[in-house]
């Protein structure tokens, strides 16, 4: 699914990452996990085929990400679920509207895009905010509403940069349950974390990071 075969990033700040070599498997669980500027965010780009290596190389979905061309990249975007740290929603369409569009622009019918949209809000706790524009919810729900979009295409593989961090105790709770689920369903899920109590409350593979390094890789 992933492969980092001795990545090196640089930035012209300084570096990013450093000497990472580890693979990811279809379905697995990871959690990236390490302090602010170890490299989380980092990694997530590099597998979303937004950054790319200086040294070393990246596979994603098969492909060599620093080899395909660009007019691909969309394509093999389209099997991926990505949720950023802020919810980066539409705020000209209600949330119906915004979780839709994936499923629009994939061509699906009106029919199967409605009961789509209704399941994903039903599971996060958002029926009744489908009519309501992102301005008109809390932080919380706008980043119920990202996960929600992000998995709305059944994508091969989620992304998820701090998903829980605008979450109270009890979203955190069921978002986090609801994403095991779908790791169980066969989705394969990065979840990038600098809070170890979460990853104590759901184990699960863990590579832990410091400084750009990979520290430590272990299993729950």
């Amino acid at each position: 699914m992933i492969q980092f075969n001795n990545v090196h990033l640089r930035f012209d700040t300084g570096i990013s990452l450093r000497e990472l070599n580890f693979a990811i498997h279809p379905q697995e669980f990871v959690y990236i996990y390490g302090p602010s500027g170890s490299g989380k965010s980092s990694i997530l780009k590099m597998c979303y085929f937004e950054l790319f290596p200086n040294v070393g190389s990246v596979t994603v979905l098969g492909e060599n990400t620093s080899k395909l061309k660009r007019q691909k990249i969309a394509a093999s975007r389209q099997k991926i679920g990505r949720v950023f740290q802020t919810s980066k929603l539409l705020d000209d369409r209600d949330i119906y509207g915004n979780l839709a569009l994936p499923l629009e622009l994939r061509g699906d019918k009106t029919a199967a895009i409605r009961q789509q949209v209704v399941r994903r809000a039903d599971e996060l706790g958002l029926r009744s905010r489908l009519s309501h524009f992102p301005t008109e919810l809390s932080l919380g729900e706008q980043q119920r509403v990202s996960l929600a979009r992000a998995v709305i295409s059944k994508p091969d593989l989620l992304l998820a940069d701090e998903p829980l961090i605008h979450l109270d105790a009890e979203y955190a709770d069921l978002v986090l349950k609801w994403l095991w689920q779908l790791n169980q369903g066969g989705m394969t899920i990065i979840l990038a974390t600098n809070n170890e109590q979460l990853i104590q409350q759901e184990p699960a593979r863990t590579l832990s990071l410091e400084a750009g390094a990979l520290l430590e890789d272990y299993s729950a």
